[in-house]
């Protein structure tokens, strides 16, 4: 929340030259001795006075938050998403948000009420994108005078690496390891068990029934759950670290479409095997921020 010290105020362009005509009027009207000369550039003064403390006031006791920002691959934009609260029952006007490059249009904010601002910032590179130190403005109400105040948000977005934007290698084959769940399939017979209604026929031990033993079910294992692991150290040497951070990105995106369980191996650390969405953002959120 922004209070009365975090605030500076200054004369615009249009302040200044509205401050040398006044300077104009004043001279003039006491050579000349014009009463209505004076009473006109009083009333205007005044009102310029007046306008100092409404452009103060429209940005006093604004409350700034982030919202959580949204990952984005390198290349693309972050959109930064700003809470402008206003907590008073005075309606604020005609306020802009400056961060960086990117300036929001003049926006207003009701009484005892929020409005959403987003900014676009370019992501040109993987890592950890902040927005910096932002500037909120107004030159409400006559333009004569400008207010602003600093904020730095405490919020970043997090940029993965841009994937390739072809396969050149087709996902590593699936391979055996710790994550291997036995479960059943159709490979290797495991053995019988009683005979239970709705069975496949084709299961059923009909040697044994044969043999005067009742109704059992043959059962089989099957190696069901291979993980594909993505793996640093089988990508070709001559690769640097970008290169190799964006073909990994890719496999993530492709493994990531499928049923198949997977995992990341980067030196230094490993991103255990699984599957779906999270373990998608997962591999990527440490893709964005290895050598970090």
């Amino acid at each position: 929340m922004f209070g009365w010290q975090e605030i500076f105020i200054l004369p615009t362009g249009h302040g200044f030259l509205f401050g040398v005509i006044l300077l104009l009027m004043l001279t003039g009207s006491v050579n000349y001795d014009l009463s209505l000369g004076l009473v006109l550039t009083f009333l205007l003064g005044a009102m310029g006075v007046v306008s100092i403390f409404h452009t103060y006031r429209n940005l006093a006791r604004l409350r700034i938050s982030v919202r959580r920002n949204p990952p984005v691959f390198a290349g693309g934009q972050a959109i930064f998403t700003l809470k402008v609260e206003n907590a008073e029952n005075l309606p604020r006007y005609n306020v802009t948000i400056h961060c960086g490059r990117q300036t929001s249009a003049p926006f207003d904010v009701p009484a005892l009420g929020a409005v959403d601002i987003q900014l676009a910032v370019p992501a040109p590179r993987r890592g950890v994108l902040k927005p910096g130190r932002c500037k909120l403005g107004t030159r409400f109400p006559l333009g004569l005078f400008k207010a602003w105040a600093y904020l730095i948000p405490d919020s970043y977005c997090l940029i993965y690496p841009n994937p390739e934007c072809e396969i050149r290698r087709p996902l590593p084959r699936a391979e055996a390891g710790d994550s291997i769940a036995r479960a059943s399939g159709n490979d290797d017979f495991a053995g019988l068990r009683s005979y239970q209604r709705g069975d496949a026929l084709r299961h059923v031990a009909w040697k044994a029934v044969a043999r005067g033993h009742p109704l059992m079910t043959k059962q089989f294992d099957g190696n069901a759950d291979l993980s594909i692991w993505l793996d640093w150290d089988e990508l070709p040497a001559s690769m640097d670290t970008e290169a190799r951070l964006s073909r990994l990105a890719r496999w993530v995106l492709d493994a990531g479409s499928g049923q198949k369980s997977f995992g990341l191996r980067l030196p230094g650390q490993t991103v255990p095997p699984a599957t779906g969405a999270v373990q998608q953002q997962r591999c990527l959120s440490a893709l964005a921020r290895f050598g970090l």
